[in-house]
């Protein structure tokens, strides 16, 4: 690959949603090893799904030959940043912030193994280092002088706020664009930054930046963002309450991420798979040309789930995921399965439930909610429609016994093809 062509690369593949000077930012990627860099609040322990674009278009870059810097907001952190928010965001204590910033630090690591580059290693830099010494007369004197109430209020993400009369905002939020662009000015002055990549509800807070540099150092800088991560209904992908899917395999386990790709909508895998997979759009309509579209339809989302739970949780918990489908849906037998399996299948894989003592199979049927009552259990039984650890069992009045303990703790109780529970025995 030739480094100049990564922003063709990347356009071509849907990154970009906005690109300030685009004609003079083609030029200088030409010229020279570009650094440039995305910022990432420990608001949580762990990135998002919605964290995987900014993340690849940085990884993008670096295979192009240019440096990625990953800014992990110690500082900005503490404020919160407004954009596009309703509501202020949670205030959290400076214990749970370095928390978060250890892990965040962790993660971004593991996608950015620098054993493969020389000239242009990752960098992660913290901003809590230059901030902690800056007093806020400086910083209202050196940098709020460039900064316009009038233009200030008129960004759209601030706009929206100002008309909610129950919420307003705080001037804390209100100064949290002032610290972002500061972070340009300073990655710019020290490290030779000229490039910020962001989601596109930060592009208000990249031009900021980018003007401050103008007026600072008279020089030219460049800012892109990345479209949201959304579903063809326009709606949000990422962080979102109950249903947030984590980068994190302790918050969502790679069973459960991998079955989020599966799961997506038909009308979303095309655009999910030109995002996400290496594939050029030529190679992929070579890739998946079968000419039954639900299996088409069906390979698509197996190739995307594979490689996106082999990018963001590694090739052994690929191997793990696919060892628990063959298990649960495959021709598996209890050999094939581990006990880390279990364990990711009880954190938020299948339904589970906890046995104190031992059962017959008809009151665990019921009891797991796989039937609503012992005669439909008899019955299920009978006719051949159960299954333990994936052998099928049709003694009406069977107890478990402890061959059919999985590493002495586990059974895998199934109705039919796909009704899985997992008892937990605890005797």
């Amino acid at each position: 690959m030739i480094k100049k062509n990564v922003l063709d690369f990347l356009e071509k593949k849907g990154f970009f949603s906005q690109i300030f000077n685009k004609i003079d930012l083609y030029k200088h990627i030409q010229q020279k090893n570009v650094r440039l860099y995305c910022g990432f609040d420990p608001t949580a322990s762990s990135l998002h799904i919605g964290h995987l674009l900014p993340i690849l278009c940085l990884k993008y870059f670096q295979k192009f030959g240019h440096t990625p810097v990953m800014l992990i907001g110690g500082a900005t952190g503490i404020v919160g940043d407004p954009s596009f928010r309703m509501s202020e965001r949670p205030r959290y204590s400076l214990e749970v912030l370095q928390f978060n910033q250890i892990c965040l630090k962790k993660q971004l690591l593991f996608f950015f193994n620098n054993n493969s580059f020389i000239n242009n290693k990752a960098i992660i830099l913290n901003n809590y280092s230059w901030f902690k010494d800056i007093s806020m007369l400086f910083f209202l004197r050196k940098i709020g002088i460039y900064f316009s109430i009038n233009n200030m209020i008129h960004k759209e993400s601030v706009k929206k706020r100002l008309i909610e009369e129950k919420t307003g905002m705080s001037f804390t939020e209100f100064s949290y664009s002032l610290l972002q662009a500061y972070d340009f000015s300073v990655l710019y002055k020290k490290y030779g930054v000229t490039v910020q990549i962001g989601g596109s509800d930060q592009w208000g807070n990249i031009l900021s930046g980018i003007r401050l540099i103008k007026k600072l150092y008279k020089k030219e800088v460049f800012g892109i963002t990345n479209p949201l991560l959304t579903a063809s209904n326009g709606e949000k992908i990422g962080k979102t309450g109950n249903h947030t899917i984590w980068l994190d395999s302790k918050k969502t386990s790679p069973y459960k991420f991998y079955q989020f790709w599966i799961n997506i909508s038909d009308n979303d895998i095309n655009n999910f798979i030109n995002l996400f997979s290496p594939i050029h759009i030529e190679a992929k309509n070579e890739k998946f040309n079968n000419t039954n579209d639900i299996l088409n339809l069906r390979n698509k989302k197996i190739f995307l789930a594979e490689f996106l739970t082999k990018f963001v949780h590694g090739k052994h918990a690929l191997k793990s995921v696919q060892r628990i489908i063959h298990f649960l849906f495959g021709p598996g037998s209890k050999q094939d399965i581990t006990e880390n399996d279990c364990e990711q299948l009880i954190q938020d894989g299948i339904p589970s439930i906890v046995f104190n003592n031992y059962l017959d199979l008809s009151h665990a049927l019921v009891k797991t909610k796989l039937s609503s009552s012992l005669n439909q259990a008899r019955n299920m039984i009978f006719s051949s429609a159960i299954r333990i650890n994936g052998k099928i069992q049709n003694e009406k009045d069977y107890y478990f016994v402890k061959s059919d303990f999985l590493f002495n703790k586990y059974t895998f109780l199934c109705r039919g093809k796909k009704n899985y529970v997992l008892i937990f025995w605890k005797i």
